[in-house]
């Protein structure tokens, strides 16, 4: 299938190189960090996104937040530019489901389909070609993308109509957050009591405490290796689109709220560049304590 690729960044760059790996032609930024690379391995490079829609039948974006999609889909020589009828935008960034609705909306006026598909599984799920996949659009539009799905991810759900997609990613950063700060209490406070974390760990991973969560972001706490991975910036964001979200439909998210400002403590600390897993050391600014030896 030949496809326009935007956003070569952490996750879109191993995701664009499964793509050519599976076979598919593959079009992309020059201006990328990443051009080069993708151009060895067989992708064409062109000068703006409207030249990637004109040359794509499909255009799959991933990029930071939804005023960078925008910015992608609308700005002078964006993708809108090169779309006509019987194209297809797949927005794989994780963003406000409201406005998903309404870039929807003015990509149908060109005459293309639209998809909001956002992915879970990180840098070690996009590389391994292991994504969760969380799609919202079309029956129609969504049969004719799994290929392309199937190339980089393995739990693929076509969750509904547009928007869906970016519903279920907010629900899915709510519990991975709740989760890591979970993990981060419970090892610190191990810690605290005068036990190993890293036996602790390896006890509860045998019970009901176990959770992908506690295998990988626990061992990543104790280790202090906190290279993204998912930067907790990103995540930050996320939870802000989940308390927006909260707020309009009249919800509390108080579990959400609290972990939102610990990713706030950890941004203050200049943290916001570690990964996600890094949410301890606000747990551990809190405590006065660290899950290194005291």
């Amino acid at each position: 299938m030949k496809t326009g690729f935007i956003g070569l960044g952490i996750m879109g760059r191993p995701m664009a190189l499964n793509l050519l790996a599976a076979g598919h032609e593959l079009f992309v930024l020059a201006s990328s960090g990443a051009a080069e690379e993708l151009a060895g391995a067989g992708a064409r490079l062109c000068a703006d996104a409207a030249e990637v829609a004109a040359l794509s039948e499909v255009v799959i974006m991933i990029v930071p937040d939804t005023p960078q999609v925008e910015e992608v889909l609308f700005a002078s020589r964006g993708v809108v530019e090169g779309l006509g009828a019987g194209k297809l935008v797949i927005d794989m960034s994780s963003i406000s489901p409201i406005a998903t609705k309404d870039f929807a909306a003015r990509v149908a006026e060109a005459g293309a389909g639209y998809l909001d598909a956002p992915v879970s599984g990180g840098e070690v799920g996009a590389k391994a070609a292991s994504l969760t996949i969380m799609v919202g659009g079309s029956e129609a539009d969504f049969a004719r993308a799994r290929p392309l799905f199937e190339a980089i991810g393995k739990n693929i759900t076509h969750v509904g109509p547009v928007g869906d997609g970016q519903t279920t990613k907010v629900a899915n950063q709510i519990i991975v957050a709740l989760n890591i700060a979970a993990v981060g209490e419970a090892l610190l406070f191990a810690r605290k009591a005068g036990a190993d974390p890293a036996r602790v760990r390896e006890a509860l991973l045998g019970g009901f405490a176990s959770s992908r969560v506690l295998e990988v972001h626990g061992q990543r706490m104790i280790e202090r290796t906190f290279a993204p991975g998912f930067r907790i910036d990103l995540h930050h964001k996320d939870l802000a689109l989940a308390l927006d979200g909260g707020n309009r439909l009249g919800m509390p998210l108080p579990q959400t709220a609290f972990c939102q400002q610990l990713l706030n403590i950890a941004r203050g600390a200049g943290n916001g560049g570690l990964d996600h897993s890094g949410i301890v050391t606000a747990l551990e600014q809190i405590a006065g304590s660290s899950l290194q030896r005291d």
